[in-house]
């Protein structure tokens, strides 16, 4: 199949690929954030790669009550998968069967372990889907205010105390230097910890963007600069949050 993509089509009338299936990012009720076409192409799959089985069966039952989960094939994927198991995750699509993939929360492959599996898949020439749904990165880009016109994600920063201060000082500089918005995220139980290392080594000036709980009742999107952040610190222990520094 290299080079050429296969055109099949599903019992559903879907066509037979690789979809990756975004999740709501907390407790948010689907329809608010999903596509109904979504739930046609779940109720078209059999076999799933996700990051946590309990976690994907919870996310299947709220998108279709009826849903029998017992009649579903899943299968784990991380950071620790190898290459050959991923690949084998993939061997439905060969007898004509698509396979779905699913984050823990958001959309699979971005900041995610299925972009390893995604990788695979395109090596093969399998088609591959991605259905729209909430990314908490771009919603907080999106209402951020800074630049969306260069941006760049680093993930997690260093646990090292010494050395995040240090890449929060290089990403600043960065940010100054060529207009480019930085976002990064932290665990959430030390997201506190984070918001201390960001005002303390960040100019009073520079403007810091805290999205916590996005597309949720409790969601939380302020910007402000570092100097009004000192003065008002928000609790975000245990919240999942995206941090952005820009201009």
């Amino acid at each position: 199949m290299n080079g050429n993509y296969k055109l099949q089509i599903t019992n559903y009338g879907l066509e037979t690929a690789l979809y990756l299936i975004p999740v709501t990012l907390g407790d948010t009720v689907h329809s608010r954030v999903l596509p109904d076409y979504n739930r046609e192409v779940i109720l078209s799959l059999r076999y799933f790669i996700v990051e946590n089985v309990r976690t994907a069966r919870r996310f299947l039952k709220k998108t279709e009550p009826s849903i029998v989960i017992d009649g579903l094939t899943f299968t784990e994927l991380n950071e620790h998968t190898s290459p050959d198991a991923m690949a084998g995750m993939l061997k439905p699509l060969t007898e004509g069967m698509s396979v779905g993939v699913m984050s823990e929360a958001g959309c699979p492959a971005v900041a995610d372990p299925g972009a390893a599996v995604v990788a695979i898949a395109q090596r093969k020439g399998y088609r591959v889907i991605p259905l729209v749904g909430p990314s908490s990165i771009f919603l907080a880009l999106m209402a951020s205010g800074f630049n969306g016109q260069r941006f760049a994600f680093h993930g997690y920063l260093p646990v090292d105390n010494a050395k995040r201060v240090e890449q929060i000082k290089a990403l600043e500089t960065r940010m100054n230097t060529v207009h480019e918005t930085q976002l990064f995220i932290e665990t959430p139980y030390r997201n506190n910890k984070l918001l201390d290392d960001l005002l303390r080594a960040c100019r009073p000036t520079t403007r810091l963007c805290i999205a916590s709980n996005l597309t949720c009742k409790d969601e939380f999107i302020r910007t402000r600069p570092v100097k009004d952040w000192s003065k008002n610190k928000p609790d975000l222990n245990k919240q999942p949050t995206i941090f952005l520094i820009g201009t």
